[in-house]
């Protein structure tokens, strides 16, 4: 039996990845390389799940500044929001156009309370 590759730890907020991928297993390339893009695509898979969920979470502050009517507490929450959808836009974990559209839709609201 083949020693497993297990524990891909990665640097970056310390996630640790608990894999375990042994020869046996039928599911699963042989080739290295595409052993290692397994990983690779569950490690980038949780990191933009991350970055995906801050995203989110920007956008509702800002919807709900705007449901209480507090016309500078939507303006701040729209500006920490764009910084969160830019962010998330240059790391490639949406597309441009995408990003855009958000940036546009709660600008457009946000700009509908005065």
């Amino acid at each position: 039996m083949h020693k497993p590759l297990s524990k891909c730890q990665t640097r970056k907020k310390h996630v640790v990845f608990d894999y375990i991928f042994t020869k046996e297993d039928p599911t699963l390339a042989n080739i290295k390389s595409a052993k290692k893009r397994v990983i690779t695509s569950a490690k980038r898979a949780e990191l933009n799940k991350a970055v995906k969920s801050g995203v989110k979470t920007a956008t509702k502050k800002v919807y709900a500044a705007i449901e209480s009517g507090d016309k500078n507490a939507a303006s701040a929450a729209l500006t920490s929001a764009i910084s969160t959808i830019e962010k998330a836009g240059s790391k490639g974990v949406y597309h441009k156009c995408t990003t855009s559209r958000k940036v546009s839709r709660l600008t457009k609201a946000v700009n509908k309370m005065a």
